[in-house]
């Protein structure tokens, strides 16, 4: 007799698991519940309206329509004990017990049962005592770095530090200042573990293990792992670099030990467990678990499955695993590509068409709905991720083709998708085979083929001794006729790093050839050469001539500048081990100074001599790695304005300045023997850089008042809450290249290089002290925390001509959220300048899981909550509950920055004048979710953003502040959000500034009113006001960790 099977969960992976239900003869019909557009009615499977909160409902529910079995998808369900309520209700269900799934929801527990158990795990350790964990996270002698909050409810609150002072902030923030709540009284301080991230699956029946073949998912937004994390943005399955060997130790030391550990423990697992690995080389290590299929691990691994998914599950309750065992395609793999709304992972718009599903299937890939719904009769977007498309081929070349394809045949307004998924691992087969070099994939394009689509961009990259023409099989450099006798040759080769990475991000590609130069030659300079010719290597996956020859050109430019040929080149394309758009540069620079002018000798720094530094040009090429981190975790973009006082081009564009190339200024200085030596600031930063020319009996003590640092600097620093030892040694901090010159001669060589370069006078060399460090930087944060100077004043100006006095204790503000967005990091940034009266007393999301928002908040130590919508019956129960937060926190505001639920009448009431809103359009001239169309369709030439007061009626409310923009000719939807959304930035912080302090409130007849003393002010006054706090920088919106 065939089952009815019920479905929980509306996602990606629940249209997978009721795709592979019906496929058995022994399913008649799959329910899902709530279910989306691919589930309603699509042959077997149809949706459901049940009620699946409460349990009680939902197991008499089961008994009422025959349901045979439950199958649970979101991982909320299981923790909150679904499956042991329906199976003592005598409903079949298919996952852990509450007590089972501990694995994931207490950290503690699970981590001392890997010990107990000596199953690999990274080190780590509990406490309830916050002096205790501190005095720990300083004293290990590993990492210490990774915190998370034991306990059900705080499962997700996972904080990775970056340095060991912000982590024990974090321990402060959890165990004392309770921003997790109840659930939080113990810390599980982790060792940081560095490798291959991957996830294994398994069938279990308590005692049989069936592992799934392993999954890798990637969880970056944009192709080249660029952008914030995400749940997942695709993922492929099997991964072909990992051994077999290793899969067997897996296994054997991993998921058979885990079962065996919780059967002994009378907790017996039955159900699907995924587990977060860490490959380190030959090894792996636990990170962390999930006692359920993952999305999108499950859309990519169940159409691998060869058997009856439904008798596997069955076997697996009834302990019998071991007479099923599931059997997988072999020589085949698959990729699965999801499509994300615009503007996820953070706010996004619901209710765009999807068209073209159809034509995606006649391709052969299978697409599976996850945020979909249906509205007229149409398939719309309903949620941040909205479809996964998966593609089996007998390769993964091929499966990421196919895949992409059926992405491709999709269209929805403002789709996102990556198109490189599986990219390390193709490369890695590529390797594998022996292709790179073989003429099969790898396509040398001779360098004259290449400039001679345009004009020749080397004919200045040409020196005396230089022989050979572009293109030939070798060069030649005759070193008699650059006029040296006895040269001594010197030679430094170097890649880019991750600023390339920026480079293509951005799509600039003729300043990245500078840097290649510069590294090479300022590298060469440090022993008195002169450069006298260059190399380089372009490597793509698909030549773009255009790309090319940005970049050629810039490399040509820059070995003028040099004084320096360019005497060769080779190109090559690499299918397979480059992405589209995807380049790899390296350079080979060889200069020569004669025997007897070898005057750099390190050796002859002594006490008292000086320290000259040069001025960089910016960031230069070094630190990238950590610009991106911190660029992930701000609400920044590549082509955001640049924090405010750094310069007036977009934030990459002004990451991208071309590293400095001294040669030419400086060769005469260095040649004229008073310079003892000298260093590029490269990698390492100043801490790193300088010991490499200092003799050991020496250190260095530098002051950073007497240099100007660039304000890019201080954004960083302020960003990314680092300390100055963390600047100091992955920053040049303004200072590109030092020399160390006697005392009596410093004035005289630093008017000399003053001719070319700016440059100051640093610092100076003392006697080494036992355990010193060999580079003191002072005042380096002081220095770095002067460009605030003048937002603070404006800040202060505001209040003053308000005439408003400060109250004596800060208003305690919450913030709505329904995800990711920016208006958050501006309030917060706001409220932690000294000229605020507003305090960020909690943020509460009504979406559960990996909220970026919520993890922001947690690092600027505001409590945290999680009220999951989903889980309550009606509107009224959840605006309750909310209620409830509220008054236990002694919240005073509510602010709704992109929170996506409609308030109760019955709460708007209570919250009478207390709740903002921020909407983006200029109420009540536009209204509606779709107001930047309509504001494009009206032809209209003014549109922004309003603050107002939350009344009964939608988009309705006393306005309390609008920001006006212009609309541009050019304009279309998505550049004219992105300016409103930096409007609402501007504003929100202002207007909630107006309500804490008083001068503005919402009247009993529904009217704004203004504080007496305020109303004389004429509306340029006004303006004047707003103005002055809305030039805020960016920097200060979107300091999420600063001050934490």
């Amino acid at each position: 007799m065939a089952d009815r099977v019920l479905v929980i969960g509306s996602g990606g992976r629940e249209h997978a698991l009721a795709w592979k239900l019906a496929q058995s003869p022994h399913v008649k019909q799959v329910l899902v519940a709530p279910g989306n557009a691919g589930t309603a009615n699509n042959g077997k499977i149809s949706n459901s309206a049940v009620l699946v909160s409460n349990h009680t409902i939902l197991a008499q529910f089961c008994k009422d329509h025959n349901i045979g079995l439950v199958v649970v998808g979101p991982e909320a369900r299981s923790g909150a004990g679904i499956v042991d309520d329906l199976m003592s209700a005598g409903v079949r269900c298919f996952g852990p017990s509450a007590k089972a799934a501990q694995l994931e929801t207490n950290t503690s527990f699970a981590k001392a049962f890997l010990d107990c158990h000596r199953i690999p795990t990274a080190r780590w350790k509990a406490f309830d005592n916050p002096q205790e964990a501190c005095s720990f996270i300083t004293s290990t002698d590993f990492p210490a770095l990774v915190i998370k909050a034991s306990g059900q409810a705080a499962r997700k609150e996972i904080i990775i530090a970056a340095s060991k002072e912000e982590a024990c902030r974090a321990v402060q923030e959890i165990l004392q200042d309770k921003v997790f709540g109840e659930t939080g009284e113990t810390v599980v301080i982790e060792e940081l573990l560095e490798g291959e991230e991957l996830s294994c699956l398994c069938f279990t029946d308590g005692v049989t293990v069936a592992p799934m073949p392993l999954v890798q998912v990637h969880k970056q937004l944009m192709d080249g792992d660029q952008g914030p994390n995400t749940a997942g943005m695709g993922a492929y399955c099997p991964v072909p670099q990992i051994p077999e060997a290793l899969l067997e130790k897996i296994k054997d030391s991993i998921l058979q030990p885990i079962v065996d550990g919780m059967r002994q423990e009378e907790t017996t697992y039955v159900g699907v467990l995924q587990t977060g690995l860490m490959r380190i080389k030959e090894d792996v290590k636990i990170i962390n678990f999930n006692y359920h299929f993952g999305d999108p691990q499950c859309q990519v691994i169940l159409p691998l499955l060869k058997n009856d998914f439904y008798e596997v599950i069955q076997a697996t309750i009834d302990g019998k695993l071991c007479s099923c065992m599931p059997a997988w395609s072999e020589n085949c793999t698959a990729v699965t590509v999801v499509m994300a709304s615009e503007g996820y992972p953070g706010e996004f718009v619901k209710g765009m068409e999807i068209t073209g599903l159809l034509q995606a299937r006649e391709l052969g890939v299978k697409v599976f709905h996850a945020g979909t719904t249906i509205q007229d009769g149409k398939v719309v977007t309903d949620g941040g991720r909205v479809l996964t498309v998966t593609a089996i081929k007998e390769d993964l070349t091929s499966a990421l083709e196919e895949a992409n394809k059926g992405v491709a045949a999709i269209r929805f307004q403002g789709a996102i998708y990556r198109q490189d998924i599986g990219r390390q691992a193709i490369a890695f087969l590529q390797r594998s085979v022996g292709l790179i070099h073989g003429d099969v994939s790898v396509d040398i394009i001779t360098s004259s083929a290449l400039i001679n689509q345009s004009e020749p961009p080397t004919a200045t990259g040409r020196r005396s001794g230089s022989h050979a023409e572009l293109g030939g099989s070798t060069d030649l450099f005759d070193l008699q006729a650059s006029g040296y006798d006895d040269p001594i040759l010197v030679s430094r080769t170097k890649g880019i790093g991750t600023k390339l990475q920026v480079a293509q991000m951005c799509k600039k590609h003729d300043t990245i050839g500078q840097d290649l130069v510069a590294m090479c030659v300022n590298d060469i300079l440090a022993q008195g050469a002169e450069p006298l010719f260059f190399l380089d290597y372009f490597a793509c996956g698909k030549l773009d001539a255009e790309v090319a020859q940005a970049v050629i050109a810039g490399i040509a430019e820059a070995c003028t500048k040099a004084g320096c040929a360019l005497l060769g080149r080779d190109t090559a394309e690499m299918p397979g081990m480059y992405s589209p758009g995807e380049y790899n540069l390296a350079g080979f620079a060889v200069g020569a100074v004669e025997r007897g002018q070898m005057f750099l000798q390190p050796e002859r720094v002594a006490e008292r001599d000086i320290v000259i530094g040069l001025a960089s040009s910016g960031i230069h090429s070094h630190g990238f790695n950590l610009v991106r981190k911190i660029l992930l975790m701000s609400s920044l973009h590549y082509s955001s304005p640049v924090p405010g006082g750094c310069g007036d081009q977009p934030l990459g564009e002004l990451l991208l300045t071309p590293t400095k190339i001294y040669s030419k200024a400086l060769l005469p200085v260095l040649r004229s023997g008073r310079v003892k030596a000298f260093a590029p600031i490269t990698d390492g930063g100043l801490l790193e850089s300088i010991p490499r020319i200092l003799p050991e009996a020496f250190n260095v003590i530098l002051d950073a008042y007497s240099w100007q640092i660039p304000e890019i600097f201080s954004w960083l620093q302020t960003e990314g809450n680092l300390s100055e030892e963390e600047m100091a040694q992955t920053f040049n901090c303004g200072i590109g290249a030092v020399l160390m010159v006697d005392k009596e001669l410093a004035q005289q060589v630093l008017k000399d290089i003053q001719r070319h370069e700016e440059a100051w006078l640093i610092g100076n060399i003392v006697s080494s002290h036992t355990g010193s460090s060999h580079v003191k930087v002072k005042n380096l944060l002081k220095a770095l925390q002067l460009n605030r100077s003048q937002f603070l004043q404006n800040a202060a100006d505001m209040d003053s001509h308000l005439h408003v006095e400060p109250p004596k204790s800060k208003v305690k503000v919450a913030v709505l959220i329904s995800g990711t967005g920016t208006n958050l990091a501006a309030l917060i940034a706001y409220a932690k300048e000294p000229a605020s009266c507003v305090q960020i007393a909690l943020v509460i999301s009504n979406k559960s899981g990996d909220v970026e928002e919520l993890r922001n908040a947690a690092r600027a130590g505001i409590p945290t909550r999680v009220i999951d919508h989903k889980l309550y019956g009606s509107r009224s129960e959840f605006d309750r509950t909310i209620d409830r937060v509220l008054e236990e926190f002694s919240v005073e505001l509510i602010c709704l920055a992109g929170f996506m639920r409609i308030l109760s009448s019955a709460f708007i009431r209570k919250w009478y004048g207390k709740i903002l809103n921020i909407c983006p359009s200029l109420l009540p001239s536009v209204k509606g979710g779709k107001a930047h169309k309509q504001v494009l369709q009206a032809g209209v030439k003014v549109t922004g953003c309003t603050v107002h007061f939350v009344l009964e009626e939608a988009n309705a409310g006393a306005i309390i502040l609008q920001e006006p923009i212009s609309v541009n000719t050019d304009d279309t939807e998505e550049t004219l959000l992105e300016r409103v959304k930096e409007a609402e930035r501007r504003a929100f912080p202002i207007a909630l500034q107006l309500v804490a302090s008083g001068v503005v409130r919402l009247g009993a007849d529904g009217k704004t009113c203004w504080k007496q003393g305020t109303q004389s002010l004429t509306h340029h006054e006004k303006q004047d006001c707003i103005f002055s706090t809305t030039t805020l920088k960016p920097q200060q919106y979107n300091r999420l960790q600063s001050n934490a």
